[in-house]
């Protein structure tokens, strides 16, 4: 897959936010372009202008690890954004397809083992969610599902955390902190993009992000990715009010490129007093489901 493109951008996008202060270069008075020019990122990486220029037309096939590591080095490059590096050049050269262990399945096709969903329900105390990179929700125990009640409630969002965020309105109020939480979608949908560049269902849903949300549009054309592992996030659910949670991030060694979240409140704390009772009216809701077939039988 020609991915030229999105490894222009991306090494454009880096090397435009940094000042020739933050790489200790001298600023000079006439700068047409924002951040550092080609020459200087070629001299901070110690390769020619030409071999640079190259590389931000997008031609990495071939580059060996040690230029790619000069080049982070040089545009200052975070952790998450070194490794979407290292996936930008995989694709390049057609090396994802052998160091990926299979390819990626569909949300209809994947259906989690008995074992896991036994897993899940076994977490009683906060939500616990499988997603995959495009952010769909592919298994829950039932205090996620009650958690992300407004995300299952409109089937447009077809159980997809990033339509939820950008094409929801309700997602404004679940979000306290939108913007953030926003950036947060986008940079992981991003970082998918560069592992798994061949997901014709990645592509089609940031088509649709992109064409009917400005927002989402704004922060694709930013390249910011990230990784998602560990945090704390602010929520403003429909039953239970404001909850602040911390969550945990952990990649399924069984099922490459899927995320098990488990969100949690501190012990003793209002959120915590939340969860208990959002896990008691998810039961009363479900219980009361349950009884309407034999009530109207």
């Amino acid at each position: 897959m020609d991915n030229r493109a999105e490894v222009r951008e991306f090494l454009t996008s880096r090397r435009s936010r940094i000042t020739p202060e933050q790489a200790g270069l001298p600023s000079g008075p006439r700068r047409r372009v924002p951040g550092l020019r080609r020459s200087e990122v070629a001299a901070l990486a110690d390769v020619s202008v030409e071999y640079y220029a190259k590389l931000e037309r997008g031609n990495l096939a071939g580059v060996s690890p040690a230029v790619l590591e000069a080049v982070a080095r040089a545009l200052r490059l975070d952790d998450a954004e070194r490794a979407h590096l290292l996936n930008l050049a995989r694709a390049a050269d057609g090396s994802d397809a052998l160091t990926r262990p299979r390819r990626r399945r569909t949300k209809d096709q994947w259906k989690p083992h008995r074992s896991l969903q036994w897993t899940l329900d076994a977490i009683t105390a906060g939500p616990a969610f499988v997603r995959n990179g495009r952010m769909d929700l592919l298994a829950a125990n039932r205090l996620a599902r009650a958690f992300y009640a407004d995300v299952y409630a409109d089937p447009h969002n077809q159980a997809n955390l990033a339509r939820f965020q950008f094409l929801d309105p309700s997602s404004r109020r679940f979000y306290p902190d939108w913007d953030v939480a926003a950036d947060i979608s986008v940079a992981i949908l991003r970082t998918e993009a560069g592992r798994n560049p061949h997901d014709k269902d990645l592509h089609d849903l940031v088509g649709e992000l992109s064409t009917r949300s400005d927002a989402f549009r704004t922060r694709w054309g930013a390249h910011d990715v990230r990784h998602h592992g560990t945090g704390t996030k602010r929520f403003r659910h429909q039953v239970v009010g404001d909850l602040t949670l911390a969550y945990e991030g952990l990649e399924m060694a069984a099922e490459p490129g899927l995320t098990l979240t488990i969100y949690t409140a501190e012990p003793g704390s209002p959120s915590e007093e939340g969860l208990r009772f959002l896990a008691s009216w998810a039961a009363t809701e479900e219980a009361a489901s349950s009884a309407k077939p034999s009530a109207t039988g």
